[in-house]
């Protein structure tokens, strides 16, 4: 974090200080700031948030013993550190992340790029960080820190010398959006995509348009839309960004798009396509896999030239990424039998895009392997999604088709309703059996794709098979 007096902490946060030791309201503290202990660095501000199985405040103790000088709490704790006393720790996470950004704005040099959709932000997130870190610093958001905690974390990472903020957002209910993109106003907002994720808390596909168009609400006079041309939900949101006075750029494969991919092609290496931006044709060769990566890369394409970078240099820096982030259509395992770890999110778009791209890199003599759980969020739409998913992986004839726990049994159940019930669909409750069941069952030449929400937990599953086979 930037430096700053505690004073000046204390009034953004609307707290009451506390001093301990030889602090004053003039000490300066510049270390950065966590809500989890075991992060502190020495220096650094803990902010004792409270939490769904414990609270913050009980680990203040084990913050400043690693270091932390400040702790941001709801109520005193008996602690020897200076404390800021606030109502609510959240929000003073917030309106601390809001300060120091408006402060680094006020400089002169730092752009901030904001990122939501149903799929795709943190692949998008990263290609654009890659591109952007040879222009000067850059500040994105570690994993998938997205929400009301994460988003004013990555925030506070910003610097005096920081030209580039990146920050990714996910909705966690109406308005939430709004909340976290109201304190850094962006200049450039990406919407990439409106599906079915999370549509079960937003009361269906419409209120999960709303929840994303919040931030092209967000995104300040002057600044830029940056739109997917080919999601008519996602297009829908340019009068809002024109009643604003922010410019709409289009990105996607239909031809008025302003920055266009054609000639996709996907194997086991990655994904090769032909983009079209001012005039040119320049080739793309994409590490990372599956054909739906081209959309993110494109994306992130549109903001870097948004931001100045010219097209082919950008495209270079995206030829150099290996892997979008840790299990996230992850190649692991061997050339033997090829393990694809997908299992950190899943919605019934990503999910189909997964199952696709299984088929597309899977050679003659090799054989298709589809470990699936369930995808989370869905609400009542649960079980026709779950039916929809287990219907196209037949008819994308995956050969293997292993669901695994029992809220994926609608999964397993249209597979076998769709053709799959001589053995090529199995099921199992728990990983572990999937496990076992697997190590006596895949053979060279398979490859196998672990596909779930974050929240089953199959991630763990594929890297045990990643392990096992490598």
């Amino acid at each position: 974090m930037i430096a700053l007096t505690l004073a000046q902490i204390s009034r953004a946060v609307d707290g009451e200080l506390r001093l301990a030791g030889r602090d004053t309201e003039d000490t300066v503290v510049s270390g950065a700031v966590d809500t989890d202990s075991r992060l502190i660095e020495p220096g650094g501000i803990f902010v004792a948030k409270p939490g769904e199985t414990t609270d913050g405040h009980l680990f203040v103790d084990a913050a400043v013993a690693a270091g932390a000088v400040v702790a941001v709490v709801e109520h005193p704790v008996p602690a020897a550190v200076t404390q800021i006393v606030v109502a609510d720790a959240v929000q003073a996470l917030a309106d601390l992340a809001r300060d120091v950004v408006a402060r680094v704005r006020a400089l002169g040099d730092l752009r901030v790029v904001g990122i939501t959709g149903s799929n795709g932000k943190t692949t998008t997130k990263n290609l654009l960080a890659r591109i952007l870190q040879d222009e000067g610093e850059t500040v994105a958001p570690r994993a998938s820190f997205n929400n009301e905690v994460g988003a004013p974390l990555t925030m506070l990472r910003v610097t005096e010398a920081t030209r580039f903020l990146v920050c990714e957002f996910g909705a966690s209910g109406p308005g939430s959006i709004a909340r976290m993109a109201g304190l850094v106003d962006p200049d450039i907002g990406i919407v990439l995509m409106v599906g079915m994720a999370h549509a079960g808390g937003f009361g269906g596909i419409e209120g999960t348009v709303k929840a994303k168009s919040e931030l092209v609400r967000a995104v300040r006079p002057g600044g830029v839309a940056i739109l997917n041309a080919d999601d008519g939900r996602v297009a829908s949101m340019a009068p809002i960004a024109d009643e604003r006075g922010v410019s709409v750029r289009w990105f996607g494969t239909t031809p008025a798009a302003d920055v266009r991919a054609d000639g996709i092609e996907t194997d086991a290496a990655g994904t090769r396509c032909t983009v079209h931006v001012g005039g040119s044709a320049l080739p793309l060769r994409l590490h990372v896999l599956g054909a739906h990566h081209v959309m993110n890369a494109i994306a992130a394409l549109s903001a870097a030239i948004e931001l100045g970078v010219e097209a082919s240099t950008a495209i270079a820096r995206l030829e150099t990424v290996e892997l979008a982030e840790r299990w996230r259509m992850q190649p692991m395992g061997s050339d033997r039998v090829r393990i694809i770890n997908d299992a950190y999110n899943a919605s019934p778009d990503s999910m189909a895009a997964a199952l696709r791209t299984l088929a597309q890199i899977t050679g003659p003599g090799e054989r298709t392997v589809a470990v699936l759980g369930a995808m989370s969020e869905l609400g009542e739409y649960a079980g026709e999604e779950h039916d929809r998913i287990g219907e196209l992986a037949v008819r994308l004839r995956i050969q293997r088709i292993v669901v695994v726990g029992a809220e994926a049994r609608r999964l397993y159940l249209a597979a076998v309703g769709e053709g799959s019930w001589d053995g090529e669909a199995v099921f199992f409750a728990t990983a572990d059996e999937a496990y076992e069941y697997l190590q006596g069952e895949l053979r060279d030449g398979d490859r196998v794709l672990v596909k779930s929400s974050n929240s089953v937990g199959l991630r763990f599953l594929g890297d045990r098979l990643g392990e096992s086979f490598s």
